[in-house]
């Protein structure tokens, strides 16, 4: 915790240091500590243990929902006898086919209760449809921090690569040329030459600062046949449509690239995202079509809805596993996030630590593990300057042929210096260290919330579900079958003079009449 006093705007949230505080159990029941290392064995076990106390919910559901099943189906018998009688007692003063008082009792209770659990359900849809989009969220301003931080590593490596090519061409084009022509002339064909020794040094210097490449297009040993009689100053593309290069296998590449992070995490949170969607609605559907089918009595609307609410009801709790796993690990990993970067051989390798630390504090009191070399090639270019401005000066005059190479080479050195201007504001920490920060607050701030809030909303709707379960086998009981439905019509419909009778009842009951 005290690594994250030297990340700027981020400290772990409540919900962070909440769940990295969670209590950690291996396979043997044996405590371990809470380091995020997921290659590590034992930390895997941890997090199985977690996602088994889901496991543990199920089954006691289904106990829970057997045990009224069992209830149901031992008591069926006996309140049917007991409804017979009481419907004989009360049938001289029943006007209907109503039920019983304690019936209708028991009938409105469990009516209501399946009421209250589509209800809970609904409200828990309502809340997973929140957290799929924070979630959802947090994962966007993830990838886009890290397709920025690609555009710049990418503009960096295209940075070196044109200036050391347009070196490269100084040196075996125009400065030979000036060489060829000075040859008579001593002095001359020294600063042409320490022109030439100063070009190379700074091909060298440039050539020494590495940053992570994998994945990105620009490469320093690819460039150096470019031919052309000047360079640019270099315009990268924006990272929205920055190409990267993909590994084939979906393998992480070794050293990290943060253009494949983002590719893979865009196409796994698009699944990810319409899966919970379709999960949802699922749901929403099963909860619709139940108060339906209790609104009209259907007895095979409920029987269908009661299979999906079975499928619901696995769905739920094994959702609720995977993002109790997630919760706990996300937790782990953005409680110290640093030491993990710093830690981790994917980041590592390839990059030096003095330069992973630079970039994920950005520290004041940090200088630039490049300032020396940058500092050398920026004093290299000056002196190229200068033994070309005495070269206008004092050679021109003397040799008129060897102005063509050296407007040439000024030029080149006019573009490099525009290039090596840019190259020294992209290597400051800021911009890459904001990216990162950035990348933080989405994954840790939005995407934990999400992630918190999808597992309430798994969770309610696994209890909904065992509520609905339990309570529908009692209100089948509610519905009239069809062979009482068709007694009722026959006993109206056998009595022709029932309706002439209550008439004249009624009538003579008006003294008036």
């Amino acid at each position: 915790m005290a690594a994250m006093t030297t990340v700027p705007s981020y400290a772990p949230s409540l919900w962070v240091r909440v769940c990295h505080a969670l209590p950690r159990l291996d396979l043997t029941m044996q405590m371990r500590d809470n380091v995020f290392v997921p290659d590590s064995w034992e930390y895997q076990q941890t997090l199985l243990v977690l996602s088994s106390l889901s496991a543990i919910a199920l089954v006691v559901s289904l106990l829970v929902i057997l045990s009224f099943l069992i209830h149901y189906c031992c008591c069926h018998r006996g309140d049917r006898s007991e409804g017979s009688e009481e419907e004989e007692e009360d049938e001289d003063g029943s006007t209907g086919h109503g039920y019983s008082g304690k019936k209708g009792r028991g009938i409105c209770c469990v009516t209501w209760v399946a009421v209250a659990a589509v209800t809970l359900c609904c409200v828990a849809i309502g809340i997973g449809f929140y957290g799929n989009s924070e979630a959802n969220d947090g994962m966007y301003q993830l990838t886009s921090s890290l397709l920025t931080a690609n555009y710049t590593l990418a503009s960096i490596d295209l940075l070196i690569s044109d200036t050391i090519s347009g070196l490269q061409l100084s040196v075996s084009g125009p400065l030979s040329s000036m060489e060829e022509l000075f040859t008579g002339s001593k002095p001359f064909l020294v600063s042409t030459r320490n022109c030439r020794r100063l070009s190379e040094n700074v091909i060298n210097l440039l050539s020494s600062i590495s940053l992570s490449r994998s994945g990105l297009d620009a490469g320093l040993g690819n460039d150096s046949g470019v031919s052309g009689a000047s360079i640019t100053p270099l315009t990268p593309v924006p990272p929205s449509v920055a190409p990267t290069m993909v590994p084939s296998g979906g393998l992480m590449p070794n050293p990290f690239s943060p253009g494949w992070a983002a590719n893979t995490l865009m196409v796994n949170e698009d699944y990810r995202w319409l899966s919970y969607v379709l999960l949802l609605l699922l749901d929403l559907i099963v909860c619709l079509f139940i108060l339906l089918g209790l609104a009209k009595q259907a007895r095979w609307l409920l029987i269908l809805m009661t299979v999906l609410a079975w499928l619901a009801l696995f769905l739920s709790w094994g959702s609720l596993g995977l993002e109790t796993a997630t919760v706990v690990a996300l937790s782990d990993f953005c409680s110290d996030p640093n030491a993990f970067v710093l830690n981790s051989t994917q980041f590592s390798s390839g990059t030096s630590a003095d330069v992973l630390d630079y970039y994920l504090t950005c520290s004041r009191r940090m200088n630039s593990p490049f300032q020396q070399l940058l500092t050398q090639s920026q004093r290299a270019l000056s002196n190229i300057h200068t033994h070309l401005s005495s070269l206008e000066r004092n050679a021109l005059p003397q040799f008129p042929k060897a102005e063509k190479s050296l407007r040439e080479v000024q030029q080149i050195l006019n573009s490099t210096e525009g290039n090596f201007h840019q190259l020294v504001a992209l290597l400051n920490c800021r911009g890459l260290n904001k990216d990162y920060i950035d990348s933080l607050k989405g994954l840790c701030y939005d995407g934990m919330e999400g992630l918190l809030y999808l597992s309430l909303y798994s969770f309610l709707s696994a209890l909904a579900f065992t509520a609905i379960l339990c309570s529908l086998p009692g209100a089948w009981r509610s519905f009239p079958s069809e062979s009482e439905e068709y007694e009722d019509s026959d006993s109206e419909s056998e009595d022709p003079f029932t309706s002439h009778q209550d008439s004249k009842r009624f009538l003579q009951w008006q003294p008036w009449l």
